[in-house]
């Protein structure tokens, strides 16, 4: 079995895949695409325009697998180390924080677009909730004997929470927005993540540089305030000098 992902550099849900295939120890090659200037190949096998597409090829015939959701359930049912519980109730409230998840994911992309300081400060406070949801869960779980959100396990919860700490990464570097303050749980579980192989490995040493450049062309408020901090590093560089 031959696999190829496709990918693009900044997209987080291409990110899980990647943790997926790596945890796993499978072999697969990552094609990366500029999604706004689409490959007529890829228009032709996506439905839906979107990464990550996961190319298969098996007995001389390619299928075509997209969706991250789909794309990590295919993983599990046919490889081996699965990183799904083997429970069927832990199985299912792992996936629903995997939804949770991606409705976080959703959150950010709101957070970084907001264009008035108003709709940013609401945006901040309404994804620091979605926050606290997460650490209340963390400190009620009944299998929590370890770093990962199962316990000793890395699952794939944690393959989806990995690339959403990486933006939270980012945004601390911007400001300080008070969204993961008073969550020691949350503080845990992201330096944990932070420190996996696997979450490290799954972008490009290049990735804080794109995601800045990309954050700051938004013209969001997010943005604003990016600007002008690079302003005063200038200025500070400018006086030092």
């Amino acid at each position: 079995m031959k696999l190829i992902l496709v990918s693009h550099p900044l997209c987080p849900y291409v990110q899980r895949a990647a943790i997926s295939l790596t945890e796993k120890g499978v072999p697969f090659e990552r094609v990366d695409i500029d999604l706004a200037d689409k490959p007529d190949w890829f228009k032709a096998i996506s439905p839906l325009g979107k990464v990550p597409l996961l190319r298969v090829w098996r007995n001389g015939e390619e299928t075509t697998i997209f969706e991250s959701a789909v794309i990590l359930e295919f993983l599990e049912e046919t490889h081996a180390d699965p990183l799904h519980p083997t429970d069927p109730y832990a199985r299912a409230r792992h996936r629903a924080w995997i939804e949770f998840g991606s409705a976080i994911l959703n959150a950010i992309g709101r957070f970084y677009s907001a264009s008035t300081e108003a709709g940013f400060l609401a945006e901040s406070r309404a994804l620091s909730g979605m926050f606290d949801r997460i650490e209340a869960e963390l400190a009620d779980g009944t299998d929590r004997s370890g770093p990962w959100f199962g316990g000793a396990s890395f699952s794939l919860v944690d393959a989806v929470y990995g690339p959403i700490f990486r933006y939270m990464d980012a945004i601390d570097k911007i400001g300080d927005f008070g969204i993961l303050d008073n969550k020691p749980g949350v503080k845990a579980w992201r330096q944990a993540l932070g420190d996996r192989v696997s979450i490290r490995d799954a972008v490009a040493p290049d990735y804080p540089h794109r995601l800045h450049a990309f954050l700051q062309a938004k013209g969001s408020f997010l943005s604003t305030l990016m600007h002008r901090n690079d302003q005063a590093g200038s200025f500070a560089l400018a006086r030092s000098a």
